[in-house]
Formats: C-alpha cells, sequence, structure tokens
C-alpha cells in the first residue's frame, strides 16, 4: 500500500530550471513547497570538479548526467500511419537528470523571443494573409509586454552577458536590431569574441548584415546578482555543453536557485523519487495528490497538496497528463484534443569554413561565446512567395574543440587511414562551423502520445513521437541554409564545405538540440490549448504546468529566455492563487 504523506501547500514535478524560479517567487512570500526531483545533486560531485569533471566520453558521449535511457525512453514513427520504435540512443535530444535538470550542463545561449513570437498566427495573418492549413501555430495569450519584466528580472538572476540592441525603442549599434524592446541593458558586457567570431563579423559585414555577440549566461567575469548569489569568471575551457562548470561561471539552477532556496523556510527538495501519476478529481476539476516511488528504497508514496505544478521536462509533461487522464489527447484524424498537440523540435543545418593561414583554435570557447546574425531569423525577413514560414539565426558555432567529437576535416577526405590523420592533424585548429538554429513550427501530424505496445521500467507506457520535418521546414532550412553559404564564402576561407540544409526523414541519431517543445500549449482557448495564458490546466484549476512543452510551436531561438520569464511570472501567479483559489 503507498504511504500517505501530510497535506503540501505547492508539490512541483520536477527539479530544473522553471520549478526554481517558480519557487523563488513564492517563498519570498511564505508559501510552502515541496519539489519532486527523479535524479540526484551533481554539486560536488565527479559531474562538477576536475578532473573527472572533463571527462569528455562519460558526460558528452555516454550521458551520465542525463536521463537513464535504460530506464524511461520514447518511441518515434513518422506519421500515424507508421509503426512506432524505441529510440536506443540518447542523441536527438538530451533530457537532464538531477537537481537542475537540462540547465545543469546547457549551453548558456540565452535569448529573449521577437516580439511578434507571443503573438505568432495574429501577427502571420495581419502580414500575409490566410495561412496554410497544415500551420497549426497558435498564439500564446500573453504578450511580450507584459513579459518583458520578468525577462530583465532572470536575465539579472543568470547574470546574463551581452549588448543590447533594442532599448526602450531605440535601436543600439552592436546589438540585435531585431529584438524586442528592453527597458535595460545586459546586467554584464559580452563575452570576449573568439578568431571565428572575428571571422564571421567580417564576412557578415562585407554583406551588409549586422552581426552580434550571442546572449550569455556564460559569466565573463565575477558577478553577484540580485540574490547575492555568485558567479565566477569564465575560463573559456570548452566545457559547457553536456557539463557541469566546475568553475561556477556558468549559470545554472544548481549554481544560482537551489543552494538560495535550501535556506528559506518551507521549502523541501526531494531528491531520487519517481513521479507515476496525478490524483486527478474529474467532477471536481481538481488535482489531488500526486504519486511517486523512492528510487533509493522502492517505497510508493502519495503527496496531497493543494497546488500542483507540473515543471519537467516537455516528455515527461506530456506523459504526466496523458497517464492521469487529465485534458482531452489530441487526435490528429479528427485534429480536436489537446494533449500532445503542437509537438516541435528545431530544424538544424550548417557549413564548414577551412583557414590555411587563420589560427581558430577551437577547443578555447564557451556556450555561448559565439557571433550571431538575426536578418533570416523567424519572420525577420519578407516571406511572400516562398513558400514557408519562419527560419533560423545564422552563428559561429565554436563551443569547443573536444578531441572525441572535434574533427573538423575538408570534403573528400578518407572517413580513416593515414589521409584521414593527416588532415585531422592539418585542419583541427584551422577550422569552423557556420550554423543556423533554425524554427519549426507546429504541424498537424507532430504530435505526442501513449505508446500502446513499449513501457518503461514501472510498467508504465512509453510516449510515443510522432514527428518528421514537414515541407514548411524542409523548405525553410534550404533557404536559410543558403544564406548561411553565402557568409561562409565572404569569409575568404580556403575551403568552403557543403552547405547541408536539413533533409528527411528525422533521424533520432543526430542531435538537433535538446529544445523539443509543446504538446501543452498555452492559449486563450481550451479547444487549442491544454493550460491558460497564466499556464492554468483548463481542466484543474489547481494544476499548472510549465517548461518548454507549454510552446504552441518553436522558434528559431534557444527556449530558455522566455521560459526564464514564464516561471517567474507563474510564482507570482502562484502566490495570487494561493490567497484567492480561483481561475486567473
Amino acid at each position: 500500500m503507498p504511504i500517505k504523506l501530510p497535506k503540501r501547500t505547492v508539490v512541483m514535478i520536477g527539479g530544473g530550471f522553471t520549478s526554481a524560479l517558480a519557487s523563488r517567487q513564492l517563498v519570498t512570500k511564505g508559501v510552502d513547497i515541496v519539489v519532486l526531483e527523479r535524479g540526484v545533486d551533481h554539486t560536488h560531485s565527479a559531474a562538477d570538479e576536475v578532473p573527472a569533471q572533463r571527462d569528455e566520453l562519460r558526460w558528452a558521449m555516454r550521458h551520465s548526467n542525463a536521463q537513464n535511457i535504460a530506464t524511461e525512453t520514447y518511441t518515434v514513427r513518422y506519421n500515424s500511419g507508421d509503426a512506432a520504435l524505441p529510440a536506443r540512443r540518447l542523441e536527438a535530444f538530451i533530457p537532464g537528470e538531477g537537481v537542475g535538470g537540462s540547465a545543469s550542463h546547457w549551453n548558456g545561449q540565452s535569448w529573449r523571443w521577437s516580439e511578434y513570437d507571443p503573438i505568432l498566427r495574429t501577427h502571420l495573418q495581419r502580414r500575409y494573409g490566410k495561412l496554410p492549413v497544415d500551420l497549426t501555430v497558435q498564439d500564446w495569450g500573453v504578450t511580450y509586454a507584459e513579459l518583458e519584466p520578468y525577462h530583465d528580472l532572470w536575465e539579472k538572476l543568470f547574470g546574463v552577458a551581452g549588448k543590447a540592441g533594442n532599448l526602450r525603442g531605440k535601436i543600439q549599434a552592436g546589438g540585435n536590431p531585431f529584438e524586442a524592446p528592453r527597458q535595460n541593458e545586459f546586467p554584464q558586457e559580452p563575452l570576449a569574441i573568439l578568431e571565428a567570431g572575428v571571422a564571421f563579423n567580417e564576412a557578415a559585414n562585407k554583406l551588409g548584415w549586422k552581426p552580434f555577440p550571442l546572449p550569455a549566461a556564460n559569466s565573463p567575469k565575477a558577478y553577484t546578482n540580485p540574490d547575492g548569489m555568485e558567479l565566477a569568471a569564465c575560463q573559456y575551457c570548452g566545457h559547457c555543453e553536456r557539463f557541469i562548470c566546475e568553475s561556477n561561471a556558468k549559470a545554472s539552477p544548481q549554481a544560482l536557485l537551489y543552494p538560495w532556496l535550501a535556506q528559506r523556510k518551507g521549502f523541501e527538495l526531494r531528491t531520487g523519487v519517481h513521479v507515476t501519476a496525478i490524483d486527478y478529481d474529474k467532477g471536481a476539476k481538481k488535482a489531488i495528490a500526486v504519486r511517486y516511488t523512492d528510487l533509493n528504497t522502492g517505497e510508493e508514496y502519495i503527496q496531497p497538496a493543494d497546488i500542483i505544478v507540473l515543471a519537467a521536462f516537455t516528455m515527461t509533461n506530456n506523459k504526466l497528463l496523458l497517464m492521469s487522464s487529465i485534458g482531452r489527447p489530441y487526435d490528429p484524424q479528427t485534429r480536436r484534443g489537446v494533449v500532445g498537440r503542437n509537438f516541435c523540435h528545431q530544424t538544424m543545418s550548417a557549413v564548414n569554413v577551412f583557414f590555411k593561414d587563420r589560427w581558430i583554435n577551437p577547443f578555447f570557447a564557451t556556450g555561448a561565446s559565439q557571433n550571431v546574425l538575426d536578418e533570416w531569423n523567424n519572420d525577420n525577413f519578407d516571406h511572400s512567395g516562398l513558400g514557408f514560414h519562419g527560419g533560423g539565426y545564422i552563428y559561429s558555432n565554436v563551443t569547443n574543440g573536444r578531441p572525441i567529437e572535434t574533427r573538423p576535416v575538408p570534403p573528400g577526405t578518407p572517413r580513416w587511414g593515414s589521409a584521414w590523420k593527416k588532415a585531422t592533424a592539418d585542419w583541427y585548429a584551422h577550422a569552423f562551423t557556420i550554423s543556423v538554429h533554425g524554427s519549426c513550427y507546429a504541424h498537424p501530424e507532430n504530435y505526442l502520445s501513449l505508446d500502446p505496445t513499449y513501457r518503461d521500467a514501472f510498467g508504465q507506457p512509453l510516449v510515443r513521437m510522432t514527428f518528421d520535418f514537414r515541407e514548411n521546414e524542409l523548405k525553410m532550412s534550404e533557404f536559410v541554409t543558403k544564406k548561411a553559404e553565402e557568409l561562409a564564402h565572404a569569409t575568404n576561407a580556403t575551403i568552403v564545405g557543403a552547405a547541408v540544409p536539413r533533409k528527411g526523414p528525422y533521424d533520432v541519431r543526430v542531435y538537433q538540440t535538446t529544445h523539443v517543445t509543446g504538446g501543452t500549449p498555452m492559449g486563450a482557448h481550451p479547444e487549442t490549448s491544454v493550460v491558460s495564458p497564466h499556464l492554468q490546466h483548463w481542466d484543474a484549476e489547481n494544476l499548472f504546468v510549465v517548461g518548454a512543452s507549454v510552446y504552441p510551436q518553436n522558434s528559431g531561438y534557444n527556449p530558455t529566455g522566455p521560459l526564464g520569464a514564464l516561471a517567474l511570472r507563474l510564482g507570482d501567479d502562484i502566490a495570487a492563487y494561493v490567497k484567492r483559489p480561483a481561475r486567473l
């Protein structure tokens, strides 16, 4: 029999980025909170201390600080008529596990999205008229202006480094001229420009484009945030993505938020617990309790709560709603139902450049020490007559030179043998990648559901991912990759590799990003969204959902920035709900 625990005010599922930010807002108001996290706290473990921290094989290749795929994976198919099979390797995207979640081993690329992103459908219809029936993008039900103060707070908490491009409506030299208006400059100045960034900027300026430094949560110097939490200066060691920062220079929840929360009255973090379901009273439309298994003892528990917050990874948020029968599952045939709809990933592509007489040294880098162009992202350019919507930012993609994965060689080089070895030695420090970080807009045939055949280690159905790159994304990738190729030639590189736009079918063996989104989209209408603009579930007013799963579509930008703003706003909304439980 499960052990029933005393009732708590707020229970949050997932010990990552969003639950920590929402908790920060709540503890200052005296709200009682317990956070449930499946993994462990990696602080002061091999994962964040040298020399073990700089183990590329262990952390980058074998993903030892990520979700254990032997316990729980997902199944994949391209269309609803196909058979789905389990993914046997974590590669297309890498869910985090442990305190801090995926944000413990993220790169630190810290975007705000465009001012039109939260009203994307309205914006596109105003500009282009009727949209294709297979473009199921939606408005969020909240505006950028409403979220801007929370963006500002989040950037100060994480010490984001960058250069404003739009300060209170005035375009600023050296920043992103396409960015949404901000009230304040970035908390820190940009990171140092690396040699790849110098080459990138020279080429962009030659074409009349406007490069700028990528906003970064890699701290360029010692920084103290508004809560008194400290970051050290980045060492440009090349161990950001897939690694926890051993020098405390990468802003992450386990470094800046959870230690601060641990000192606050009424906050509790439970690690090593696997949530299996949310108890739901359908008649009362209320979430009652969270069921979980203690992974150390095997004991099952029921944790009652006044308020429950789903703040886990995209796949987990969807799975728990589907397993708990909260909300109507999406049906691609009728296009009705909401849970699982509008699942998106991102659309990546690249072109490599090689310089005989230019020293790039890729090992000297951070996760976000790149330079960027935003001319071809989302709707920053006119799409009339192009046959697609969306786009991507183009950037000098140098984050590391770790020896297992970083082996740039020119086209035509043999894949093994003495010629390959010589090319590796010749070009290792003289090449970099110009990448496109592309959008992925919602399509009715891309969605999440429960697999009827395959189960996880707890006997529960796996999440089934029905996804492929549809025509819109393939056309977009071809167009924007040609722009990246134009830039590559403008660098005067000795060799320009083949431009490689994204082609179908979707391949789970090839990393895109960990930015899978959707399935629990936010919006103003219950028939097309799972949660309201306040992230309150339409079918359970005391249940809230936060995380990338609430995005109705995926931008070309990394999703972290708006999630920070939404999570901080959610904390304030839940505090209001505690005082007056009702539909917000």
